[in-house]
């Protein structure tokens, strides 16, 4: 079994902070970002989960496309005036896209695979 990761745990509390974040922070009546917020947020959560029970590189890229396409939204999405709910996203996605990173770098399997690619490239 792969070693669990604190990361994940942070993901999976970023994408729960971001589905109840319109009502934390006053958005919720906003029409395109609180949904936004609830969905995306949704969608962390889950990854992250099950990156929690079964610590995967998948879960990781899935969440790095997730957390990219979170810090666009707002101007994306059109909702950039409200600078509340762009701050938290343009934040969360930020967060969300550092940590599975981190992720990436220190696993050794990732490495592994890094290495044999390079090694590949340079004899072919």
């Amino acid at each position: 079994m792969r070693q669990k990761r604190w990361q994940d745990w942070g993901n999976l509390i970023l994408g729960l902070w971001l589905v109840i974040s319109p009502w934390a922070l006053g958005f919720a009546d906003h029409q395109v970002a609180a949904p936004t917020a609830w969905i995306i947020g949704a969608v962390i959560a889950v990854f992250a989960g099950i990156a929690v029970y079964m610590p995967k590189l998948w879960e990781e890229g899935v969440n790095i496309v997730v957390g990219a396409a979170l810090v666009a939204s707002p101007w994306v999405l059109a909702f950039a005036d409200h600078e509340t709910a762009a701050m938290n996203a343009a934040i969360v996605g930020t967060l969300v896209v550092a940590l599975c990173i981190w992720v990436m770098v220190r696993d050794t399997e990732f490495q592994k695979r890094r290495a044999q690619e390079k090694q590949a490239q340079r004899t072919s």
